[in-house]
This record gives structure tokens, C-alpha cells and sequence, in this order.
């Protein structure tokens, strides 16, 4: 725990040389000093170069207790797991964790590594019925999570979590499946989404395969919503990164609002994209 601690005030020395890293999380600015950690990250390292810097959003309430996310670039997201009585202290408290989180993924052990892939295959086995042979065939689970790791070396956690954010969702949607039936190899898949960022596109399509799912199942629109809406909940109250979560939840939304203001929507027209053609498969 002190070397971790060493390390964190040796990060913020070099990321934010002005600020004492004694002081750093008792600071009431941590907005701020989140605000320039990012900054500061993009112009020493490129680091997620097309995206924005830090965006914040605080759920509407009529009082307290307040909510608020904050979303880094790249598109990790983590909220205020304390009870907060004020939209300011709620955006303080999410800023912290976040920064928190983003000073920890500058720690070396943070980084894919040939020794961090070798221990997390490992850990992914032994949580699983598989074996480390299946490490070296992708069509196995096991050997699909050594691929994405090996494809990318070298990345920090946050920018891996991009990717699986992708795949989470994708499995949680049913489209890795149908992918699957289509006999796609999961290496095929895989380099195809790594191309790929969690824009308004993806989640128009991924809607559009909920709306088709109600219009077979009416009522699992809002019974995903509801199980999504708690997962969220839980996961920011332990303090956990919440992108997986806030994108079902975003998903789910954009259907239903779909579904209302156009009842004609789960009947998708001949130009709208099948899934095939969406994944780029013939």
C-alpha cells in the first residue's frame, strides 16, 4: 500500500507539478484538478486525442440526494458514490473518484503487459471451466479474451475498457450470437469493432435490435430498463467505472423514446441496416 501510495504522488508530481500530492484529494477543487490532469495527460501523450476533456452530467432531482457522472475521454464514466445533499458537492465527489481512478491507471501494473495478459488469463481460467490451452484457441472465451489483450499491448486499463464496454454490450444485445450463427470467427469480430468507437450510431443500432426484441417480447423493454437502472445505481454506490451500465441504460431510453414517438418504429424499413450488414459480413 505505501509503495502504491509513493507511486500515486510520483504520478501526480509529474502530471501536476504545482500541486502538493499531500494535499491533492482533500482539495475542494478536484473538478479542477481533474480538468487539468487530463489537460495535461493530452498534451504530453496524444492521450485519446479526438475526444472532448471531461464531461459532466447531473441527473435531474427536485432535491437531494443529488446524482452526477462525469465522463473522461475515452468514455470511462464513474459517479458520486456518497449520499450528497448538493448537485456541487455530487459533481466534487464523482470528480474525486474519477480522479482517483485516472491517477491509478498511470501505476505500470495498470498497463498490458506479456506479465499482465500471462496473470489475467490465468485468472480468467480459474473463474471459468476452461483451461490455459484454451488461451491459444480463439475460438474459445478464453482464447477471444487473450486476443483483445495481446491486440492491445501496451494500453492502459482505461483505454482497454473502451473495447469491452463494445463487447459487453454487443453480448448483452444478442449480437455476438447472431455474429456466432453467421459462423464469424471471434477473431474476425473482434478486429472488426476494434476499428470502431461507442458512437450515436452504434447505440441507434443497438436500439433498433431492442425495439425488434419488444415488438417479439412486449414489456422487455422496460423490464431491461428497470434491471439496468439498479445495476447502475449499485455500481456507482461501490464506487465502480459505470460506462457498461449508463449505455444499457442509454440504449434502453433511446428505444422506448423511439417506440412512443413513432409507432411504426419496431417495424424497421428496407434501407435501415440488418445486423449482417452492420458488422460489416456477408
Amino acid at each position: 500500500m505505501d509503495r502504491t501510495l509513493e507511486s500515486l504522488r510520483h504520478i501526480i508530481a509529474q502530471v501536476l507539478p504545482h500541486r502538493d500530492p499531500a494535499l491533492v484529494f482533500k482539495d475542494l477543487n478536484v473538478v479542477s484538478m481533474l480538468q487539468e490532469f487530463w489537460e495535461s495527460k493530452q498534451q504530453q501523450k496524444a492521450a485519446f486525442p479526438s475526444e472532448g476533456v471531461v464531461v459532466y452530467e447531473s441527473l435531474p432531482s427536485p432535491g437531494p440526494p443529488y446524482v452526477s457522472y462525469v465522463t473522461l475521454p475515452g468514455g470511462s464514466c464513474f459517479g458520486n458514490f456518497q449520499c450528497c445533499l448538493s448537485r456541487a458537492e455530487a459533481r466534487r465527489d464523482a470528480a474525486k473518484v474519477a480522479l482517483i481512478n485516472s491517477l491509478f491507471n498511470e501505476l505500470p501494473s495498470r498497463r498490458i503487459t506479456k506479465e499482465f495478459i500471462m496473470e489475467s488469463v490465468q485468472e480468467a481460467v480459474a473463474s471459468t471451466s476452461g483451461t490455459l490451452d484454451d488461451a491459444d484457441d480463439p475460438s474459445t472465451s478464453i482464447g477471444a479474451y487473450h486476443y483483445m489483450l495481446e491486440s492491445n499491448m501496451g494500453k492502459t486499463m482505461l483505454e482497454f475498457q473502451e473495447l469491452m464496454t463494445i463487447f459487453q454490450l454487443l453480448h448483452w444485445n444478442g449480437s455476438l450470437k447472431a455474429l456466432r450463427e453467421t459462423k464469424c470467427s471471434r477473431q474476425e469480430v473482434i478486429s472488426y469493432y476494434s476499428q470502431y468507437s461507442l458512437d450515436e450510431k452504434m447505440r441507434s443500432h443497438m436500439a433498433l435490435d431492442w425495439i425488434m426484441k419488444e415488438r417479439e417480447s412486449p414489456g422487455i423493454l422496460s423490464q431491461e430498463l428497470r434491471m439496468a437502472l439498479r445495476e447502475l445505481e449499485e455500481a456507482r454506490k461501490a464506487g465502480q467505472e459505470l460506462r457498461f451500465y449508463k449505455e444499457k441504460k442509454e440504449i434502453l431510453s433511446l428505444a422506448l423514446t423511439q417506440i412512443y414517438s413513432d409507432p411504426d418504429a419496431s417495424s424497421p424499413s428496407d434501407d435501415q441496416l440488418s445486423l449482417t450488414a452492420l458488422c460489416g459480413y456477408h
